[in-house]
């Protein structure tokens, strides 16, 4: 018997327990809801190719069979911030836009997000491009669910979610900071060199 898609173990209710009490309000619904798509989403189980004899590839990358394919689903907190989960029987494609305010906040977004995709490979599930309007995208495998914790993959994209925001505010208050010190120097340094005239 498949015990895999039952209900969470005691570990992974405690996990989210802790993670409600932590949240910001305004962002627990969104990331509750992602959370359950994610565990009903991740029942995956080995296919073989229909197509090509010996071979497995993540349906939901080469969408080779209709039939094999689950219906996308698009949970959206605001028209900035989104997420786009992809399911099939053999592999998962989570997708995520990520909030992006103004100018410095895509700029520092394009930028984090194109370091972590050149380290792909250390990320596991990591994509190295992500779908077209997306800022990064995941692709969850059997063999992941196979050699690791479902609840632990859903408790890594969970926790992606709610750190990036916070990354990208951290960088853009450091950005404006230094921005701030080189404007002050650059105009001290002006009225010095107009106090001191020709």
């Amino acid at each position: 018997m498949d015990l895999s898609c039952s209900l969470p173990y005691k570990e992974e209710k405690a996990n989210q327990d802790k993670f409600a009490t932590e949240l910001n309000p305004t962002l627990r619904p969104y990331l509750n809801a992602v959370r359950a798509t994610l565990q009903a989403a991740l029942c995956l189980e080995n296919f073989s190719s229909q197509v090509v004899e010996r071979h497995n590839k993540p349906e939901v990358e080469v969408r080779s069979s209709k039939e094999l394919l689950l219906q996308p689903v698009v949970i959206s907190r605001n028209e900035k911030e989104k997420v786009f989960i992809e399911g099939s029987i053999n592999s998962v494609r989570v997708s995520i836009a990520v909030k992006q305010a103004d100018e410095i906040e895509k700029i520092l977004c394009h930028k984090f997000m194109r370091f972590m995709m050149m380290r792909a490979e250390n990320f596991f599930i990591l994509r190295r491009k992500p779908v077209e309007g997306y800022d990064i995208s995941f692709l969850i495998t059997n063999f992941h669910t196979e050699q690791m914790y479902k609840h632990k993959l859903v408790d890594f994209v969970i926790h992606f979610m709610e750190e990036i925001d916070k990354e990208i505010s951290e960088m853009k208050l450091s950005v404006n900071a230094r921005a701030r010190i080189v404007a002050e120097e650059f105009l001290k340094n002006g009225k010095n060199k107009v106090k001191a005239g020709p």
